[in-house]
């Protein structure tokens, strides 16, 4: 099992590609994982606890989260 209290670089991959599924995001090609740094680990990882915490979205949370999940992008 996955610690997911630990900030690897691992966990931030199997996050990101958690919320992209779970988002179903139409520009998930886009966000790579690698485009996140290991610094804004806490706040990915606030994300993620979000997105895995409910079964539907509106499509308003989902531009919400998805706007927060870019903010966190390394450009």
């Amino acid at each position: 099992m996955t610690n997911l209290n630990e900030p690897t670089r691992q966990n931030i991959e199997l996050m990101i590609e958690t919320i992209k599924t779970r988002l179903k995001m139409a520009t998930a090609a886009a966000m790579q994982a690698s485009h996140f740094s290991i610094d804004n680990y806490e706040d990915i990882k606030d994300l993620y606890d979000v997105v895995t915490s409910k079964s539907n979205f509106s499509i308003s949370e989902v531009e919400a989260l998805v706007s927060e999940l870019g903010k966190l992008r390394n450009v």
